[in-house]
């Protein structure tokens, strides 16, 4: 079971993808997992131009380094997103502010585009957000009926089919990363996701712990349940700091607030137990990448990416191919 560690790039957009190569090459990892903003990827030029994706290719290869998937959080979020706010206009282009269904169609299109890409890279995931008609009624008031969810998530098929038939023509699987905002945030909010779409094996998930366990879900109990729809894995830690003053939902404090009720960690530094979740990983039979997601505003970047590498370079064990005792057989005495 050969899994690399590979950094993922949308945390360091603001360097040039010729600048952050060797500087991840330098920190240990194996290869990146190229986001689609920033200089990192342009999905307009990669869905046409396989001679872009051969530059990257080349690029990446110079410094010892492969790419295994492709990310499009922006553009993924937008499709099912109200988009009714100006939170989001900076993830499109300048001409669709403040019209929610321009950006909309431009998220579409840029989606179909990402499996196009994808394919001409050579990678068969593409990691990302779906976004959610519903989010905002997470919490029962004013009262949410079951119909109003059931129509979130018949709206979500709706615009999802159409990008995945995409996904399969350009045989590239989509990679939820389950996370609060998205149409899957939990375990069974995944499982209705999955309902949704009828099953399709086009999609599945990016695993990533640190959203779970801020939520105080267990990741290795998603693991095992969606064992066979774990596409991708981002290996993030979180903390949670409930102290009777603040709450689970952050108290609308910035990350690295030390008041916050949770916030993200550079792996090892927080809560998730990363040594169980190589294990079930192991058992699941994950043999992809387990990318970092470096998020900790308490931490010099460089020094955390080096260190989250080593980190899980260290506990990357395999699966033993034997059982412990076997050498008390009597063929052995």
């Amino acid at each position: 079971m050969n899994r690399i560690i590979t950094l993922f790039t949308g945390q360091w957009a603001d360097l040039p993808l010729e600048e952050l190569a060797p500087r991840a090459a330098s920190f240990g990892y194996e290869g990146l997992e190229l986001a689609c903003w920033g200089d990192h990827f342009n999905v307009e030029e990669g869905a046409i131009s396989k001679t872009y994706c051969a530059e990257k290719i080349t690029l990446l290869k110079k410094h010892g380094l492969v790419c295994r998937a492709l990310s499009n959080h922006l553009a993924g979020q937008l499709v099912c997103d109200p988009n009714n706010d100006s939170r989001s206009d900076a993830f499109a282009p300048g001409n669709t502010r403040g019209n929610a269904e321009a950006k909309r169609a431009w998220a579409v299109e840029t989606m179909k585009k990402t499996a196009r890409a994808a394919k001409n890279m050579g990678v068969d995931v593409v990691n990302g957000f779906t976004g959610s008609s519903i989010w905002h009624a997470v919490y029962n008031f004013p009262p949410v009926s079951a119909d109003f969810i059931e129509k979130g998530f018949s709206r979500f098929a709706e615009m999802w089919n159409p990008i995945l038939d995409v996904f399969d023509e350009c045989s590239v699987r989509f990679a939820l990363e389950v996370h609060p905002t998205e149409i899957a945030f939990d375990i069974f909010t995944a499982e209705k996701a999955l309902a949704a779409l009828k099953g399709r094996r086009t999609f599945g998930f990016n695993f990533d712990p640190s959203h779970l366990y801020w939520q105080m879900i267990d990741p290795v109990k998603f693991i095992y349940r969606f064992r066979d729809r774990i596409y991708h894995c981002h290996m993030k830690d979180a903390v949670r700091n409930l102290d009777g003053e603040n709450s689970i939902l952050a108290s609308h404090l910035d990350f690295g607030d030390p008041r916050r009720g949770w916030d993200f960690r550079s792996l090892g530094h927080g809560g998730v137990d990363f040594k169980e979740i190589i294990r079930a990983l192991n058992n699941i039979g994950y043999s992809g990448p387990l990318s970092v997601e470096w998020e900790d505003c308490g931490m010099n970047r460089d020094a955390g990416a080096a260190e989250a590498c080593a980190f899980i370079k260290k506990i990357n064990f395999r699966k033993s191919d034997r059982q412990f005792d076997s050498a008390f057989d009597e063929k052995n005495r």
